[in-house]
């Protein structure tokens, strides 16, 4: 049976990929299969292929809000990373999915456009940020988002209005349909280009002054549970700074857990479970992971 390279020989397929150079907490084992489409076109083609042949499909963005154990990940891996045009329509801001969320609040910026300035430092792709409803400082994608579009399970492209997408808090309905998210049109409104810098700036500085950037991390790795702060809570459990291997939990915002230096996927799940049940039998209180776990199945 021919491979995929063998089979798409002009795409960027590659073989046995180890995640861990991929992902932003750098951990990870290899991957099968690993494609980095360029078009909307390549993509279609290979998801619909890969479905035909039952080959599993993960796609990671640009692989930032997750945690992928050391035993890797089976099937075809696609990140999202070469789409990544942004394009500014009057009020409307048109992203493909691999652009980070970043550049697009910048481009808000440069057009004069309110309603991103919170996105300004969060290290995801536009993608990854519909697909969890992403937000920050009172700001949230479903304040934003007019439409997405979506390649389907059997390779169609389909569009689905903001309003259809049941979004929750670090929910949206793709989480259950299994739909590629391909790009976003956000719907901004017109403001000072003076105003929308401060705010960014702002926001960034706050960012540079309580989470750990100076480490490899998943980002906030819970969910805040209703009338508590995630990192408060680990805080008070006396977890702050406690270690699995090079796991840590941080000890700039308890929120976090960055690596140390050579963390395993296991480390951080094995530290996730720990902070859960520690936070659990000091207050009663679940928390939810925010970050998406994955290994092999």
């Amino acid at each position: 049976m021919k491979t995929l390279i063998e089979i798409f020989p002009k795409y960027n397929i590659q073989a046995d990929v180890k995640l861990g150079n991929y992902t932003n907490t750098r951990v990870g084992g290899p991957a099968d299969w690993c494609f980095w489409p360029k078009t909307q076109a390549e993509l279609k083609e290979v998801v619909q292929y890969a479905n035909e042949q039952n080959i599993l499909i993960t796609v990671l963005g640009n692989a930032s809000n997750l945690v992928i154990t050391e035993d890797g990940l089976s099937g075809l891996v696609i990140f999202l990373t070469e789409m990544k045009q942004i394009k500014a329509l009057g009020n409307h801001i048109v992203v493909e999915a691999g652009a980070w969320i970043i550049e697009t609040a910048q481009m808000a910026y440069e057009y004069a456009l309110t309603g991103l300035e919170w996105a300004a430092g969060i290290p995801g792709s536009v993608g990854g940020a519909v697909f969890m409803n992403a937000g920050a400082y009172g700001g949230q994608i479903d304040q934003v988002l007019e439409s997405t579009d979506v390649i389907t399970a059997d390779g169609r492209l389909k569009t689905y209005a903001a309003a259809e997408l049941a979004f929750g808090y670090r929910h949206s309905l793709i989480q259950e349909t299994g739909d590629i998210i391909v790009s976003a049109t956000f719907v901004l409104k017109p403001g000072k280009r003076s105003v929308i810098g401060a705010k960014m700036a702002d926001y960034n500085e706050r960012r540079a002054q309580k989470q750990p950037l100076e480490f490899p991390s998943c980002g906030s790795v819970f969910k805040r549970p209703t009338g508590y702060f995630a990192g408060k809570l680990i805080m008070d459990a006396g977890l702050q700074g406690y270690q699995i291997g090079d796991a840590q939990v941080s000890t700039k915002h308890a929120g976090f857990i960055v690596n140390r230096g050579h963390a395993t996927g296991s480390d951080y799940v094995n530290l996730i479970k720990h902070v859960q049940t520690t936070v659990y039998q000091t207050f009663k209180v679940d928390l939810e992971t925010e970050v998406r776990i994955l290994g092999r199945k």
